[in-house]
């Protein structure tokens, strides 16, 4: 049997827990863990062409995806597989800065990641619901690597950066003394609420080197996802060994490490909880959730 999964470019989070869960599956099948740039869109887009079985993805892409809207061209069969993780985006800047928080940085010289990223379309839709222009501040584009050689060097005053733990934000912590911004009164509830797909979460203090109190930031949801064409015992093998290996998958890489308490919100919120935007369950996951107990 072969499975071909679509991740992000190689050591992005999404490559690193779909190499995770291409180690759970290689001992009788034949699995390729993809590349993919432009991750979320791209791997959508893949699926429909079907080039892949299976794609990791932001959820605020998937509704997209199945209603065709930009910047999809047409709708796509997608469906989901079930939760990857809740990750916490934020921006960083300078500790020897005055900002402070994220109004502080009208103004100022924010690296909002490159255009066609999903990154920088989470900056667009949560400044949008704070009413925070892109006249306002000088947006730069810059790979997350890049943005923190420019944070470093002051040619920067802010940077995006995607949930973590990540090898890029360890290394620009362990390089510079960073703060992380944080959210005026309401701004963070009124995103959570707002937007739909996204949820509050929690970094904790040391996470990273400047985190000296816990703090709460967006957290996406990302999913594995895959196609209406995928065969029903393929998908259902697949959730049914992630769900017997969430110690495995949490060891192998720390996103996962919140991935048993996700799969218990099916039993509280029932399957609704991981259909964002409607999309809904593929029945080889509705099958493998109801075989561990998760669902009714």
């Amino acid at each position: 049997m072969s499975i071909r999964i679509g991740t992000s470019e190689a050591g992005g989070t999404f490559n690193l827990q779909g190499e995770a869960v291409g180690d759970l599956l290689r001992d009788d099948m034949d699995v390729e863990v993809l590349p993919v740039e432009g991750s979320s869109v791209a791997n959508a887009n893949r699926l429909h062409l079907g080039q892949l079985e299976f794609g990791f993805s932001a959820s605020n892409w998937v509704g997209r995806a199945m209603r065709g809207e930009d910047p999809f061209e047409e709708k796509i069969d997608i469906r989901m597989v079930g939760p990857a993780n809740v990750g916490p985006m934020f921006f960083i800047a300078r500790a020897d800065s005055g900002l402070r928080t994220i109004d502080n940085m009208r103004g100022k010289r924010v690296s909002v990641n490159i255009r066609e990223s999903g990154m920088y379309q989470h900056v667009r839709t949560i400044f949008g619901i704070l009413g925070i222009s892109f006249d306002e501040f000088e947006p730069v584009h810059m790979s997350f690597e890049d943005g923190g050689v420019a944070l470093e060097k002051g040619e920067i005053d802010a940077q995006w950066q995607c949930p973590i733990p990540n090898p890029v934000m360890t290394d620009i912590a362990n390089r510079m003394n960073v703060r992380v911004l944080e959210y005026g009164p309401g701004q963070l509830e009124n995103v959570i609420s707002e937007a739909g797909y996204y949820r509050a979460a929690k970094m904790e203090k040391d996470a990273f080197r400047g985190i000296d109190t816990d703090t709460r930031q967006v957290g996406v949801l990302n999913v594995i996802t895959t196609h209406a064409r995928v065969d029903d015992a393929l998908v259902q093998e697949v959730v049914s060994r992630m769900i017997a290996n969430t110690d495995r998958l949490a060891d192998a890489v720390p996103l996962y490490k919140g991935l048993a308490g996700l799969y218990a919100e099916l039993k509280t919120e029932g399957a609704s909880v991981f259909e964002p935007d409607g999309v809904p369950l593929h029945p080889g996951a509705l099958a493998a959730y109801r075989e561990a107990g998760l669902l009714s």
